[in-house]
């Protein structure tokens, strides 16, 4: 499969033996040796030290001369990418997507602030590690005693939140106020210790978007009983989420988390394009969508940049993108040093190439904003969240930053799920039927589609189906978790 005519590489999407001869636009081509499924063979000679282009687009440089039909991987070619850059980069005059979604609705739950959420759950979010086996086990006890008062009860435990000290200690309480915020939080306790540097004093004013009412602080050190004080905070807070009903909320109010993890070559074909005919989609009727992991579009932030038409989104995004890699360099660590061993078995040769098949996800849709580590989105639109490629901790500040559901895309599969409905996508359908417990929607028939429109049209049912209360995969596992990014020393 051939993405631009600009192409010197073809992916195979089966494994295919040496000898075989594949016919493509330009012509036949022999291959020199076997290709893996998902994997590129070169179209045409291209000599040592020039560009190698995929999605239209450099991908690096071949390191010697590679001949029509050879396996193109990282025997053969490298990255080009390096530290800061300075940009220049012009708005294209690119248009918005055609709004097709306008009419359609979900069942969510309508907050006070006006926002929405997807589910009506308490959280239960300790303020440092040393409590976090209390909210594990309250949390087991009171969905076992759920009885339909609320969709679930989880906690979000995590190791921080004591001898962190400056802009570390700063980071970890806005995320857990940010999330503790989420509109799918319908009641909360925070579960403190005392002693932590996280105080949950502190912790709590930082905390908006839920009304005190729906607030419980339990002070572990202060109380007999920890565990009776949380389960009777939890049953106060169940009774009031016991009132709360779903009721028709347009598309507009949905705020979906954009993510990939685990990706192969089929990523930026199938999945990822989908992603962004629904990126498209919501955005165009005032919806918001959040894309993260900046690392993982550097070599594609022109193309966010140039159909971005405020001038100054577009130097944030590139402060952004530089801050990253200051970020890496200052550790002493290469900017390229990625793909994964997982993403290069899956066919992914370079990090310029991961990112042009990353950014597929925002689809037409200009850069509205770009925001924060844990700040909440507010701009209608597509917005950049920073936050590292690292799935846990990328997908836990999609969640601070107000997402009600995320869509992730994955070809080589993760079981892992997070705070607001993960709805996984497979890249391919070898993966989705081999994989039924985790994944959520294939993608691989994209493959085969005569119209890429009816299988966005297929998603998005899914999309509205899960926001109105209809369980993702990792939701029936059990796999909700969060990941801190932590930036600073510990003592």
């Amino acid at each position: 499969m051939r993405v631009s005519a600009e192409d010197h590489v073809a992916v195979a999407l089966l494994p295919l033996e040496a000898g075989t001869d594949v016919s493509t636009d330009d012509g036949q081509v022999t291959l020199k040796s076997d290709i893996p499924a998902f994997h590129k063979f070169a179209l045409n000679d291209i000599a040592a030290g020039t560009p190698v282009k995929r999605f239209g687009e450099v991908i690096g440089n071949a390191i010697s001369d590679i001949a029509a039909g050879d396996h193109v991987h990282s025997h053969n070619i490298k990255s080009n990418l390096g530290g800061a850059l300075d940009y220049n980069v012009a708005y294209n005059g690119a248009q918005r997507a055609a709004n097709t979604a306008a009419t359609r609705t979900f069942k969510g739950y309508k907050r006070a602030d006006g926002r929405v959420g997807t589910r009506n759950e308490v959280w239960i979010i300790p303020t440092v590690g040393c409590v976090s086996r209390i909210a594990d086990v309250s949390a087991r006890k009171a969905n076992a005693n759920l009885n339909g008062r609320a969709d679930s009860v989880i906690a979000l435990a995590h190791p921080h939140g004591c001898s962190q000290l400056g802009d570390d200690l700063v980071s970890t309480r806005d995320v857990l106020a940010s999330l503790a915020g989420s509109p799918n939080v319908g009641g909360l306790v925070l579960i403190a210790l005392g002693c932590e540097t996280n105080q949950v004093d502190a912790l709590s004013e930082a905390i908006k978007g839920i009304p005190e009412d729906r607030i419980r602080i339990v002070r572990s050190q202060m109380v007999f009983d920890e565990m009776e004080e949380a389960e009777t905070a939890i049953e106060e807070l169940l009774e009031i989420t016991a009132k709360d009903e779903r009721t028709d909320c347009p598309i507009s109010d949905l705020v979906i988390g954009l993510k990939c993890g685990g990706s192969d070559a089929l990523s930026g074909l199938t999945a990822n394009p989908l992603l962004g005919d629904i990126t498209d989609r919501v955005t165009a009727v005032g919806g918001k969508a959040i894309l993260t992991e900046i690392p993982e579009i550097f070599g594609a932030e022109h193309l966010l940049m140039t159909r971005t038409p405020d001038d100054g989104v577009r130097r944030q995004i590139a402060e952004l993108v530089n801050d990253f890699k200051d970020y890496y360099t200052r550790s002493g660590h290469p900017v390229n040093e990625n793909p994964s061993p997982g993403n290069k078995a899956g066919g992914i040769t370079t990090l310029e190439e991961k990112s042009l098949g990353a950014v597929q996800k925002t689809g037409k849709a200009p850069v509205e904003d770009v925001i924060r580590y844990a700040v909440p989105a507010t701009k209608p639109g597509l917005s950049l969240l920073e936050a590292p490629g690292n799935d846990a901790i990328s997908c836990t500040a999609l969640s601070a930053s107000g997402a009600n559901i995320i869509l992730f895309t994955t070809g080589r599969g993760t079981p892992l799920g997070f705070p607001v409905p993960t709805i996984k996508v497979a890249s391919n359908s070898n993966l989705a039927n081999r994989k039924p417990n985790w994944i959520d929607f294939d993608a691989g028939v994209v493959l085969s589609a005569n119209d890429r429109s009816e299988i966005a049209d297929a998603l998005v049912d899914k999309i509205i189906a899960v926001a109105s209360g209809e369980q993702t995969c990792n939701e029936r596992n059990e796999e909700r978790s969060i990941s801190i990014w932590k930036k600073g020393v510990t003592l």
